[in-house]
């Protein structure tokens, strides 16, 4: 057969040829920007002459800060289909790691939506790697900046040719540069190649939540982070309708874009989706969503009382996948089994509470501290290790991580889960955020689903805290609906858990806070619970 190099040119190519009229929809800053594949081609063309004139050489980086919109796409082509490196700029991140992630990757050329012009005149001069900024906008003028060398993007490509020939080159070029979200430290660097997005693509397209062209999706998990789970490629390689949700877009925008563009797939994490049932919750009978085929959910647990609501009140499916920024991220998708298709509501979701089942391509291994595989029963727990063409092989410029990070070949998640006798992964919890009780492990994932499962709780959040007698126990942070607040008490929340888990699992206390703070991606973020816990800010 062809030694054809696996690039990701192969997916233009094929939306542009195949769906030349298929729409993409973007959210834009002065209203909605419409345009088709073969517009979309075209344009990407012209950035990928554009590019050449800026003398940026191949493999060098060039950076995004974006947010989810037409421009990030046509990005996420011109660039890697031209041997250079995306380096996709977690727009969330502290200024000090903004300026370390700048610098480590050596971006030299960076694209900035309008909106976010502000953060990086701060940190300019911090940034001497880069040599062009190009403000993304759709405006005629560009606005007023600090910037030194800078370019609109419109008037960048606007005269260049509508052809380029992209070139063929081995399939292990890096593509995209992305970096962890920093829970802890600073972030660390992790390169997607063109074979490895290739082949991640390709598992996104079969089975139940698998899309095709009659498909509407809009990818709500940004685009500077992870790929945006892989939509971005997928969705245009099968030449689906695109929906871009655009600069800070809120649980309405989200509702109001599922119903107007009848959106079948949209994938975001947790949060995002509590925002939204609360939106249409809040409006009855505004927003129509019996078009969705489903929905996914990713980034954390997902509490089955969330996935509950979706299908009881909109009617909607709800499923979970997992991964992690040094997967591409999918590696596990919840989809029941072809066994559980005449069980009952309760075993079904029973099965849906799992973490799900391992993608074509993949290998896993589940072992104890002995480096032992656990049994596949559902109970025994061990560290998650995962092997395949979309899992990383080292950190970027970072040996010492790289060393920690990996045993015998295997990528070491750090994530600690089960695996029962039906080929389903259940995530336990992350190795820093399980609670060691007494000599006795206890999820804090599980037991954050189970106070979710009350009616009056929005969110909730579970950290170890330090115990003189048991080592360390369980601290449940609670944020109640607000119709609730003020009515239910900690001795409720009590009650109510006293028949879902164990009784040594029950919090120590309950404490009722505003918000559960989040991480730049979305996630709670336990991190800051512990350290305002420390500080005693939290009562």
């Amino acid at each position: 057969m062809m030694d054809y190099p696996l690039l990701l040119r192969s997916v233009l190519y094929r939306a542009k040829t195949v769906f030349p009229e298929k729409e993409i929809v973007s959210r834009d800053f002065s209203g909605t920007f419409r345009y088709s594949y073969a517009d979309m081609s075209r344009r990407v063309n012209q950035l990928a002459n554009a590019l050449d004139k800026l003398g940026v050489s191949a493999n060098q980086h060039i950076a995004s800060f974006a947010w989810n919109n037409h421009r990030h796409l046509e990005l996420y082509f011109a660039v890697p289909l031209t041997q250079r490196i995306l380096h996709t700029v977690n727009i969330r991140l502290f200024r000090e790691q903004l300026i370390y992630v700048i610098n480590h990757a050596e971006d030299k050329v960076m694209f900035v939506d309008e909106d976010l012009v502000p953060v990086i005149e701060d940190i300019q001069d911090e940034i001497p790697t880069v040599e062009h900024y190009v403000i993304m906008t759709d405006k005629p003028e560009l606005p007023n900046t600090k910037l030194k060398n800078v370019h609109s993007y419109e008037a960048l490509i606007r005269d260049e040719s509508e052809e380029y020939d992209f070139p063929l080159f081995d399939e292990q070029t890096p593509a995209i540069l992305g970096y962890t979200s920093a829970t802890t430290g600073m972030p660390k660097g992790v390169v997607y190649t063109h074979r490895g997005l290739y082949l991640h693509c390709l598992t996104a397209l079969v089975g139940e939540l698998g899309t095709d062209e009659r498909d509407v999706t809009m990818p709500i998990v940004p685009m500077f982070h992870v790929n945006a789970w892989g939509r971005p490629y997928a969705d245009t390689w099968v030449g689906a309708k695109q929906v871009y949700p655009g600069s800070r877009p809120q649980a309405k925008d989200f509702a109001d874009l599922i119903h107007s563009e009848k959106v079948t797939f949209s994938a975001g994490v947790p949060t995002i989706w509590m925002g939204v049932l609360n939106h249409v919750r809040e409006n009855p009978g505004k927003y129509d969503f019996s078009h969705v085929r489903y929905l996914m959910s990713g980034g954390a647990a997902l509490p089955m009382s969330l996935a509950k609501a979706y299908q009881d009140e909109l009617g909607v499916k709800l499923y979970q996948g997992y991964g992690q920024t040094e997967t591409s991220p999918v590696t596990f998708v919840n989809v029941p089994k072809a066994r559980f298709q005449d069980a009952n509501e309760e075993e079904l979701y029973r099965v849906r509470a799992k973490t799900g089942l391992i993608l074509p391509g993949l290998e896993m291994r589940i072992v104890n501290a002995d480096g032992q595989e656990v049994a596949h029963d559902g109970k025994e727990m061990g560290e998650l290790l995962l092997k395949g063409p979309w899992i990383i092989d080292e950190y970027y410029k970072d040996p010492a991580k790289t060393k920690e990070s990996f045993v015998d070949g295997w990528f070491r998640t750090g994530d600690i889960a089960t695996m029962d006798e039906n080929g389903y992964l259940q995530l336990v919890d992350r190795t820093r955020d399980l609670i060691k009780s007494g000599g006795e492990w206890i999820s804090s994932v599980d037991l954050e689903n189970a106070i979710m499962g009350h009616p009056a709780v929005a969110e909730a959040a579970v950290i170890a805290i330090a115990h003189e007698k048991w080592q360390e126990r369980p601290l449940a942070c609670v944020v109640l609906t607000p119709e609730s607040q003020g009515k239910v008490t900690k001795k409720d929340i009590m009650e109510f858990l006293e028949t879902r888990v164990a009784k040594w699992w029950l919090p120590d206390d309950v404490v009722f806070v505003h918000e559960i703070p989040k991480t730049s991606v979305g996630k709670f973020s336990k991190k800051t619970l512990r350290e305002q816990y420390e500080k005693g800010q939290l009562s």
